[in-house]
């Protein structure tokens, strides 16, 4: 009796155990993988996507994740893919996407497709080392959850869209290396302070630094390789905590003696050649133990201030100004 009881009981936990296992072994929901299958049709079935396979469950394909608690695809990775053409507007389906990264895709072409714009739950949107092409959308902006934007390394050219100052949630923006033009818009000049990476640099960017800047507090800045004209020194100052300012290659044209009232501790990397920067350089460099800098190509004149790192800086750092003298340089002051 007591056998026949443990056999009933032992198969009523076996029946439950395996209703509980089918009722939870797929994660993926249906909705998520006829997406997916749809992007996958968009770019031509590509190898890459090979494990995007009907029969299974889509939670576990490739480049792709399930949120642990939703189940729904919340990460979508294509990077180094070997896939061609548009950015499918199918995308737009994958509701609760919070990444989406399309990255190192050389034969990805067209434009940024205003579908993106459904993608309300967005925070990180990557689409970099692409060819594709046309101006940078204004409606991105309407994805207020990012929190990261990056459309570096493209064909993308016109200005810079104002409405981008409206993510307001943004700690990082990269448009650099493309062919944009135009001035830095008038309402980039109330960024959110939470932005706290900027890259700018390697387009045809022109007019003057937003001097609003001053109230922002950039941990790293580049605009290298423009045709940015004015004063820099408003990122600078005791109370700023900022660690990379590469304005090399630009139209800057300040006197540094006058302009800069102090730098911060955490300056790292400073960049000014190839610029138009008249005065002395300051003696605050010399409070900076860990500072690499590159004044060269400027107008610079006056003795290099003596401490610091200043003087074990190659003396490339400082060529090529219009009476800079002193250490490392060659040149005595007289």
């Amino acid at each position: 009796m007591k056998q026949k009881t443990f056999l009933c009981t032992t198969l009523s936990l076996i029946v439950f155990l395996t209703q509980h296992f089918l009722s939870h072994a797929v994660r993926c929901h249906p909705e998520d993988k006829k997406v997916l299958l749809q992007i996958k049709q968009s770019f031509n079935n590509p190898y890459h996507l090979a494990s995007w396979d009907p029969a299974t469950d889509c939670c576990y394909w490739y480049v792709v994740e399930c949120d642990r608690k939703t189940n729904r695809i919340n990460e979508l990775h294509l990077f180094a893919a070997n896939v061609s053409g548009h950015i499918p507007a199918a995308i737009a389906g994958l509701t609760y996407l919070e990444t989406l990264t399309l990255h190192k895709i050389t034969d990805l072409t067209g434009a940024i497709p205003p579908a993106l714009t459904k993608l309300t739950n967005l925070k990180r949107l990557t689409i970099s080392w692409t060819n594709i092409s046309g101006e940078i959308p204004p409606f991105l902006s309407q994805l207020k959850n990012l929190t990261f934007l990056d459309l570096s390394f493209n064909n993308l050219s016109g200005g810079i869209p104002p409405s981008l100052s409206q993510l307001r949630s943004l700690y990082g923006l990269r448009l650099d290396r493309n062919k944009l033009t135009g001035p830095i818009p008038d309402s980039f000049g109330d960024l959110s302070p939470s932005l706290q990476y900027l890259h700018l640099s390697h387009n045809q960017i022109s007019g003057r630094v937003p001097t609003n800047w001053g109230g922002l507090n950039f941990t790293w800045i580049e605009l290298q390789r423009n045709r940015i004209e004015g004063d820099v020194s408003v990122l600078f100052g005791k109370n700023k905590t900022v660690q990379v300012v590469d304005f090399s290659r630009n139209l800057l044209d300040f006197d540094i003696s006058e302009a800069v009232i102090g730098f911060p501790e955490s300056l790292r990397v400073l960049d000014l050649s190839h610029n138009r920067i008249t005065g002395s350089l300051p003696e605050g460099l010399t409070e900076l133990e860990n500072l690499y800098m590159n004044v060269s190509y400027n107008r610079l004149c006056g003795r290099i201030p003596f401490g610091g790192r200043l003087q074990l800086l190659d003396f490339t750092s400082y060529l090529h100004n219009r009476c800079l003298c002193g250490a490392p340089l060659p040149n005595d002051c007289k």
